[in-house]
């Protein structure tokens, strides 16, 4: 496995004939001096559920962002579907990092939702009967329809991220971008969204990159790993990257990885310390 030429998994996917929905062809992106990555090569099909993994200021959500349109890349080339990335196209949907609803807000989750149906639109929206339909559509796809019209605020994260989820969907994406969608749910509602997450890629044959700081609720979707850290990379299968070798060289020292019972136990990775650090929340 390397930096530059990418993994045996990566190489056998080039000749599937699935269609190709991101590519990053030796990109870079940089905050100020520092380099959050370089030189990374990555070909998304559909259907395929790629993790991003790495430290706070390694550059996940700056990823993510750099897909939107909303980052442009010190150097390399970035498209969706053949395209340049650009604001507001409706081949990606975005699930962001979880934040608290205050329980006065007004928004209902089928308000947002709709956001998602016609909040990018130009000209006249679909008719009210339309629309209405297909926010229930997507409430219904993602479990949220029983509480379609309650105060978000009111809502626990779980039901939250489920009416997030349906928001993303809106435009019946090719790609979704899913920045840490776990955080803060117990595994019960950890595993609800992963459920959704699987049967959404399955059914409609949608790529999902999926950033998290733990991989063993996604493992058993997972096709490849993205790991950040240190301005470096590596990409491949679970069992290739995530290895003491491969992490311990990531680092700069000693890591352990141990497999047991189908998880990854991680042992003895450093707190990065980034003087220069100016993405604020961003990872």
């Amino acid at each position: 496995m390397s930096e530059q030429t990418g993994t045996i998994a990566q190489q056998a996917a080039s000749t599937s004939g699935t269609p190709v929905v991101l590519s990053l062809t030796d990109a870079e992106l940089r905050r100020g001096e520092r380099v959050l990555w370089s030189g990374l090569d990555l070909e998304l099909r559909r259907g395929e559920f790629v993790a991003v993994l790495g430290p706070n200021g390694s550059g996940k959500t700056s990823l993510l962002h750099a897909v939107l349109g909303q980052l442009a890349l010190s150097a390399g080339t970035l498209l969706i579907d053949g395209r340049p990335p650009r604001r507001g196209g409706d081949l990606i949907g975005y699930i962001p990092q979880q934040r608290a609803v205050a329980p006065h807000t007004p928004l209902r989750a089928r308000d947002l939702v709709r956001l998602g149906v016609d909040g990018h639109r130009w000209g006249l929206p679909l008719g009210s009967r339309g629309l209405r339909r297909r926010i229930d559509e997507l409430l219904t796809e993602v479990g949220a329809h029983a509480y379609a019209d309650m105060p978000l605020g009111l809502l626990s994260g779980g039901e939250q991220q489920r009416v997030r989820i349906a928001q993303a969907l809106a435009t019946d994406p090719a790609l979704l971008l899913c920045d840490e969608p776990l955080l803060s749910l117990d595994p019960h509602h950890q595993h609800a969204i992963v459920d959704l997450l699987d049967r959404r890629r399955r059914a409609h044959g949608t790529a999902v990159l999926f950033v998290t700081h733990e991989l063993n609720p996604v493992l058993p979707l997972v096709d490849r790993v993205l790991y950040l850290a240190g301005g470096r990379f590596r990409v491949g299968t679970p069992d290739e990257v995530m290895t003491s070798s491969v992490l311990s060289d990531l680092y700069g020292g000693p890591v352990e990885v141990v497999r047991a019972h189908g998880r990854y136990l991680i042992a003895g990775v450093p707190i990065p310390h980034h003087p220069d650090h100016a993405e604020g929340v961003q990872s």
